[in-house]
């Protein structure tokens, strides 16, 4: 045993820290496994449970979840589970092969749309339940977000590349380079017996204000993908956006020696980022403004306009408005707009599905989709907008579990 946070660990009868877990990992019992010794065992129970368990126990939000549920959190000294996690998922995965755990779903030919991480998890778990996957991803190689959004100092892109390799090696059929439009995936529902669409959510939102079109505005999915193709080096360049992806922008721009900051419109408590991943930007070197809105785009510079919180007395949200006649003007080299994406819900108009008022698809119970098909799933992205690697997996998992009962 590596690691002596496990001998913390009072294994709770009734874990917070698993229900909070979005994946239900079971904590108590792999920790056990682990004080034994045992980490093939705890290996094959986390694997079983979430694929990807060696890479969320890395990007995951565990301040949200694990970490943040700890029983001993009330003291502050919360058990580090995602290190230990870390450990076992990474030893279990490096020496894994996939096999077959059952039949209930031999002979039964299923697509999935989507290579990033809805796409993985859910090939592994189909092709365990004795399934005929083909997945079909857009880029040149899997592994979406993981492989072309999350900066290699966060993630080393090793984990992707076993990967694809173990979907490779089991006979997965992955067809790389294809991008799909509507009627290609009409035509999926109608050629294979279930689809899953597991794409990422990639169309990024605008800012509404004038100048965001000029070629000095970049979005942080495209910075971030080939950030080297951006000469940003001693070049002042501000980051619109609180969450992860900001943040992952903000600091790959600091560590190709820019002068980077941060404007966000709320302060920092209401930032949706892992605060860790603020306070590692902070060690970058990275500048925050907050209370700060961009009201127009410049040639050489933004124009932002401040902010305050405050109580609505109608719903008693705390909410922010923008203060008219605070117009400032900060110089400004380059701006990467990280404010959110969404999915592309162009890709299932040939299917003709239900949208809720703001053109969300409602699936039924996991994910299945209601339209002129009835074996087409969505997962990830496509169910519920931009969230954690973890999630994905996790919604991931309902859609296979839906497919399954549908099958069978």
């Amino acid at each position: 045993m590596k690691n002596n946070e496990a001998l913390r660990c009072l294994l709770c009868k009734k874990p917070r820290c698993s229900d909070a877990c979005p994946v239900r990992t079971s904590v108590p019992e792999c920790m056990a496994l682990y004080r034994e010794g045992r980490l093939g065992e705890a290996g094959e129970i986390l694997f079983r449970n979430n694929p990807l368990s060696a890479i969320t126990s890395q990007v995951c939000d565990w301040r949200d979840f694990c970490y943040g549920h700890c029983v001993l959190n009330i003291k502050k000294i919360a058990v580090k589970w995602y290190e230990i996690e870390q450990e076992i998922s990474e030893l279990y995965l490096f020496s894994h092969s996939l096999e077959r755990h059952g039949s209930g779903l031999q002979g039964r030919r299923i697509a999935i749309v989507g290579g990033g991480p809805v796409g993985i998890a859910a090939a592994i778990w189909l092709y365990e339940a004795g399934a005929s996957v083909t997945l079909f991803e857009a880029r040149e190689r899997i592994g979406g977000v993981l492989r072309y959004g999350i900066p290699p100092f966060r993630l080393d892109k090793k984990y992707i590349d076993v990967y694809e390799r173990l979907l490779s090696e089991a006979g997965i059929d992955i067809k790389t380079g294809t991008e799909l439009d509507a009627e290609a995936i009409k035509e999926l529902a109608c050629d294979y017996d279930a689809v899953l669409i597991g794409c990422g959510a990639e169309k990024p939102m605008s800012l509404g204000i004038e100048g965001e079109d000029k070629p000095s505005v970049i979005q942080a999915l495209d910075f971030l993908e080939t950030p080297s193709k951006y000469d940003v080096r001693s070049r002042k360049v501000i980051v619109i956006g609180g969450g992860n992806v900001a943040m992952d922008s903000c600091r790959t721009a600091a560590r190709l020696g820019a002068d980077a900051s941060v404007y966000y419109r709320k302060t920092f408590e209401n930032m949706p980022a892992n605060p860790l991943e603020i306070e590692m930007a902070q060690r970058d070197g990275v500048k925050f403004k907050v209370f700060e809105a961009p009201v127009q785009v410049k040639d050489h510079s933004v124009v932002f306009r401040s902010c305050e919180n405050y109580n609505d007395p109608e719903s008693g949200r705390l909410l922010t408005r923008i203060l008219p006649g605070t117009d400032h003007e900060v110089p400004c080299d380059y701006l990467i707009t990280a404010i959110s994406e969404k999915p592309d819900f162009s890709l299932i108009s040939a299917l003709e599905p239900q949208l809720n008022k703001y053109g969300w698809p409602e699936p039924g119970e996991n994910g299945k989709l209601p339209c002129r098909a009835d074996n087409v799933f969505i997962a990830g992205d496509f169910l519920s907008g931009p969230a954690t690697v973890v999630e994905a997996v996790a919604s991931a998992k309902k859609a296979v579990h839906g497919i399954i009962d549908l099958l069978k």
